[in-house]
């Protein structure tokens, strides 16, 4: 029996297996599918999920269980995705909609722990510890950057375009759109409309500049900087690699120097 229970509960190929039919459970529900057998399905998904963390505290014990960073994980996750057990049996015409949302969202929280089945999740997470790291003064002034020219934009274009430089925090936000590229040109377009048509070709002419610089210029040396950081591990290797070839090259030109001077000697 506790071997039929260690491959139930101690299969990463069965907890998976289960994880997906789960979420398909809920995306039919969440379309508006709602029938008896679905309902019971999910239920039975949550409560293998609930077994599963008992048996493996038993298992583990409790301190071994919580010792390990995505045992953590998920018994977090599934205590937090209990309340949906009760979902089904209220009445949710009286609850207000920030509470159904709730409800919702511990249901479906619970499919967080499918990222510890990505193939070298715990090396992707290391390079990006790393990539922060190593990118974090650039990261800084990015921002600080954004929020300057948020604040220049909204003193200049508040009348001009105020749904998009009204106040401060809506300039920055429209400031880090232009940046990253997104719906730019419909900003110097709403201004150009409200404004004389030489503004209109200066603030099309200025944020061309802005795209140019920090957008399309300023994201690539970011994106590049960060990616380098991330793939950082894989040149050391290389390097590692490189270095231990040269040793050995060294020592084989030094044997063979040995060799040509026994040789002569002889």
């Amino acid at each position: 029996m506790r071997r039929l229970l260690n491959k139930i509960f101690l299969n990463d190929h069965v907890i998976l297996a289960v994880i997906l039919v789960n979420s398909v459970i809920i995306y039919l529900q969440e379309s508006g599918i709602n029938y008896p057998a679905l309902l019971a399905l999910d239920i039975v998904c949550t409560l293998f999920f609930l077994l599963e963390m008992v048996f493996k505290h038993l298992t583990y014990g409790v301190a071994g269980y919580w010792r390990d960073g995505w045992n953590r994980l998920d018994g977090c996750l599934v205590l937090l995705s209990l309340p949906s057990l009760v979902m089904p049996f209220l009445d949710l015409t009286a609850f207000n909609f920030s509470a159904i949302i709730t409800l919702r969202l511990l249901r479906v929280i619970r499919f967080l722990r499918i990222f510890h089945f990505f193939p070298n999740i715990v090396q992707l997470g290391q390079g990006l510890r790393r990539a922060l790291r190593d990118s974090g003064v650039v990261l800084i002034c990015f921002g600080v950057l954004i929020i300057l020219f948020g604040l220049i934009n909204c003193s200049l274009y508040r009348e001009a375009a105020p749904e998009y430089f009204e106040t401060p925090l809506r300039s920055i936000y429209s400031v880090f759109r232009i940046f990253t590229v997104e719906g730019w040109y419909e900003i110097p377009d709403a201004i150009a409309a409200t404004t004389s048509p030489l503004m209109g070709r200066l603030t099309r002419l200025y944020f061309c500049m802005l795209l140019g610089a920090f957008g399309i210029l300023g994201m690539s040396f970011l994106n590049s900087v960060f990616v380098d950081a991330m793939v950082a591990d894989n040149n050391d290797d290389v390097k590692e690699q490189l270095d231990r070839l040269e040793q050995q090259q060294t020592r084989l030109e030094q044997q063979l120097d040995e060799l040509h001077e026994l040789l002569k000697t002889k």
